[in-house]
């Protein structure tokens, strides 16, 4: 590449980061509308984000015991190090699940839940 398209990817560049942050200051400024719909679909979106959340925690979770009690079974000499790595494992897989609850109820609390 030349130094003159390195200038022309650079210039771009940074006149797509300056339009990327000069927008959002746009959609802020505008007015809210009525909202009628918010609270149906909110109610729905936590419903169904929490069921894929909690689905596929279970299934990572599954895997990870299996793996790890896989592993023990082969090295029963580092089944201390295994069962710590598994838990740690396991601790942050659970965490998704639980990041999940919170933005779910904050769907319905925070922003409320209107039918109207």
């Amino acid at each position: 590449m030349t130094r003159i398209e390195e200038g022309v990817v650079r210039r771009s560049l940074i006149l797509g980061g300056v339009a990327v942050l000069a927008f959002p200051t746009a959609a802020l400024a505008a007015d809210g509308g009525a909202g009628g719909w918010i609270g149906p679909f909110a109610v729905i979106a936590a419903g169904i984000g929490m069921a894929i959340a909690a689905g596929l925690c279970g299934l990572g979770q599954g895997r990870a015991v299996a793996s790890a009690v896989d592993a023990m079974a082969r090295q029963p000499g580092a089944a201390a190090r295994i069962q710590t790595a598994m838990i740690i494992g396991l601790a942050l897989i659970e965490s998704l699940a639980i990041y999940t609850l919170v933005i779910a109820l904050i769907l319905l609390f925070v922003k409320g839940i209107q039918f109207s």
